[in-house]
């Protein structure tokens, strides 16, 4: 028998558990606009520090990367940006940190 994961699924469910994690953690979450059209999956503020994240499945493919990392373009401060996936390897964007979703969950 093969157990198989609907991706999409189970990255709603992680999505739900990151905006659950930063709550706890003691940030005021919202989704953030950015330029016209960019939204930004969530803006988390603490303590006047402010950090953006973007949450996709997967950013192997280059066209999704540059979708998920454009919004941050849009961006003219210098708070941390973060793009989660469920992606293995974490990288950085010019400045924007991928990391693995359940990693991150698991941090701090």
């Amino acid at each position: 028998m093969e157990l198989r994961i609907n991706r999409k699924a189970y990255l709603d469910q992680l999505t739900q558990w990151r905006e659950k994690e930063l709550i706890r953690r003691g940030y005021i979450v919202s989704i953030g606009k950015a330029g016209r059209s960019a939204e930004i999956d969530f803006v988390a503020v603490r303590d006047k520090n402010t950090e953006y994240f973007q949450v996709s499945a997967s950013v192997l493919d280059e066209t999704t990367l540059q979708r998920e990392i454009h919004p941050f373009g849009q961006v003219e401060d210098h708070y941390p940006k973060y793009l989660l996936t469920l992606d293995e390897y974490e990288s950085d964007h010019e400045g924007i940190r991928q990391k693995n979703l359940v990693t991150w969950l698991l941090e701090e």
